[in-house]
C-alpha cells in the first residue's frame, strides 16, 4: 500500500503538490473546474498542517503547439497556455491568496519558497513549458525536488505518464505520497476490480472500440454482471452483427475483435447490451433530416449521432436493481443539441440508482460534462478526474506516477 499525505508530518515543511489543473480556459476563462476543486481537500488539509504549499500542474502541451506553430509560419501565443488565471480563480475558491510564479524553477522560484510561511501557497508555471517534464529529464526532476520536503502526487488524471512531475521527482525526495484524490481515485476504481458489490453493469461510450478493448477485456474477466454499450463506438458492434448502419462512425479493423469480445462475453455469463434505436441524419441534409429510428430501419445515406428514446429506455431497465455503476464515455454526439439527449438521460439514470443505494463511479470528459450539466454531481459516489488514467487503471495496467509513491512502512 502506498503512502498518503496523513502519514506524513507536514508542520513547517515544503510541500509540492503535483494536482491536475489541465482544464479549458479560453480568453482567460476557465471552462470548467472540476479538476481544480477536487484538488482543495488536499491544499487545505496541507494548510491545516501548517504547510508551505507549492502547487504545479501542466496545461495543453504548449511546446508541442510552438512547434507546429513556427513549421506552418504562424504566430503563437505563448500566453494561452498559462496557469496564471487558475492561480486567481484558486486563490477564490480557497478564500485565500495563491502566489503565481511565473516559473517553475530557477533562482526567483527558490528564493520565494525560501520566503514563504508556514500555511502560505504558491503556484508554478506550466510545467510543460520545460522540455525536460514530458522526457522525465532528471536534471528537471531534479531541480522539481529541490523546492520540496515532501511530494504529494495528487494528480491521478496524469498518473499513467512517466514524466519528471509524476515519477522522476520521486527519486529526488524522502517522502512521496498520495494526495486525498489520489486516494480517493485508486479506492473506488480498485474496488471496482477487486471486489465490486453486484449486479455490476458498466456502461461504455465515445468514438472508438478500439479506445475500450483494454477495459471491456478486463470487465469480462471481473465478471461485470452487464455492459450497456452506446456511442458511436455501438456501430462497429452493430456492423459485426450484420446490421446496416450507413455512413455512421464505424471502425472496420475492429469488426472481427468485436465479434471475439461478444463471445467471451457469453462464454463468461456478461450480457452486452447495444442500442435498439438511434437518432439520425441523413448525410445529404443533416440540418433538416433528424428523426428516431429502429437501428434495423437504417438505410445506406443516414449518420446516426446518438441513441433513441427506446434505447434510454432499455438501458434505464437494466440499471434496476444493481449495486455498482461504471460509466465511462457519452451516448452520442454530446456536444452538439439534440444530440446530447441520450447522455443526459443516462446521466439522470445513473443518479437514480445511485440514490437507490447503488455505488456509481463516472469517469471520461462528456459523461462528467452531462452530470455537471444536470446538476448531479452530489447524487454520483465518484467522480474520476482521470481520463486516460482511468481507461489504463481499469484495464490492469500499473501507472508510472502510482507505482513511484512511496510504500507504507
Amino acid at each position: 500500500m502506498k503512502k498518503a499525505i496523513a502519514d506524513v508530518a507536514l508542520e513547517g515543511k515544503r510541500v509540492l503538490i503535483r494536482v491536475d489543473f489541465n482544464v479549458p480556459i479560453k480568453d482567460g476563462v476557465i471552462g470548467d473546474d472540476t479538476r481544480i476543486r477536487s484538488a482543495i481537500p488536499t491544499i487545505e488539509y496541507a494548510v491545516s498542517k501548517g504547510a508551505k504549499i507549492i502547487i504545479c500542474s501542466h496545461l495543453g502541451r504548449p511546446l508541442k503547439e510552438e512547434k507546429k506553430a513556427f513549421e506552418k509560419g504562424l504566430p503563437f501565443d505563448r500566453l494561452k497556455f498559462s496557469l496564471r488565471p487558475i492561480a486567481t480563480h484558486l486563490s477564490e475558491l480557497l478564500n485565500r491568496s495563491v502566489v503565481f510564479l511565473d516559473s517553475c524553477r530557477g533562482d526567483e522560484v527558490v528564493s520565494h519558497i525560501k520566503s514563504m510561511n508556514d500555511g502560505d501557497i504558491c503556484l508554478l508555471e506550466n510545467l510543460r513549458y520545460e522540455a525536460g517534464e514530458e522526457s522525465n529529464d532528471s536534471e528537471f526532476s531534479k531541480a522539481l525536488g529541490a523546492l520540496c520536503d515532501v511530494f504529494v502526487n495528487d494528480a491521478f488524471g496524469a498518473a499513467h505518464r512517466a514524466h519528471a512531475s509524476t515519477v522522476g521527482v520521486t527519486g529526488f525526495v524522502e517522502y512521496s505520497v498520495a494526495g486525498m484524490l489520489m486516494q480517493r481515485e485508486l479506492e473506488f476504481l480498485g474496488k471496482l476490480l477487486d471486489s465490486p458489490e453486484r449486479p455490476f453493469v458498466a456502461i461504455l461510450g465515445g468514438a472508438k472500440v478500439s479506445d475500450k478493448i483494454p477495459v471491456i477485456q478486463a470487465l469480462i474477466d471481473k465478471k461485470v454482471d452487464k455492459i450497456l454499450v452506446g456511442g458511436a463506438m455501438a456501430y462497429t458492434f452493430l456492423k459485426a452483427n450484420g446490421y446496416t448502419v450507413g455512413k455512421s462512425l464505424v471502425e472496420d479493423d475492429m469488426l472481427e475483435q468485436a465479434l471475439n469480445i461478444e463471445k467471451k462475453a457469453r462464454e463468461f455469463g456478461v450480457e452486452i447490451v447495444l442500442p435498439t434505436d438511434h437518432q439520425v441524419v441523413d448525410s445529404y441534409d443533416p440540418l433538416n433530416s433528424r428523426k428516431t429510428i429502429p437501428i434495423d430501419f437504417t438505410n445506406s445515406g443516414l449518420v446516426g449521432l446518438d441513441i433513441g428514446v427506446e434505447t434510454v429506455e432499455l438501458f434505464k431497465s437494466k440499471l434496476q436493481g444493481v449495486k455498482t455503476i461504471l460509466w465511462n464515455g457519452p451516448m452520442g454526439m454530446f456536444e452538439e443539441k439534440p444530440f446530447n439527449m441520450g447522455t443526459i438521460e443516462i446521466a439522470k439514470a445513473v443518479a437514480d440508482a445511485t440514490k437507490g443505494g447503488a455505488v456509481s463511479v463516472v469517469g471520461g470528459g462528456d459523461s462528467v460534462a452531462a452530470i455537471n450539466e444536470t446538476g448531479l454531481q452530489s447524487s454520483i459516489t465518484h467522480i474520476s478526474t482521470g481520463g486516460g488514467a482511468t481507461l489504463e487503471f481499469l484495464s490492469g495496467s500499473k501507472l508510472p506516477g502510482v507505482e513511484a509513491l512511496s510504500e507504507k512502512d
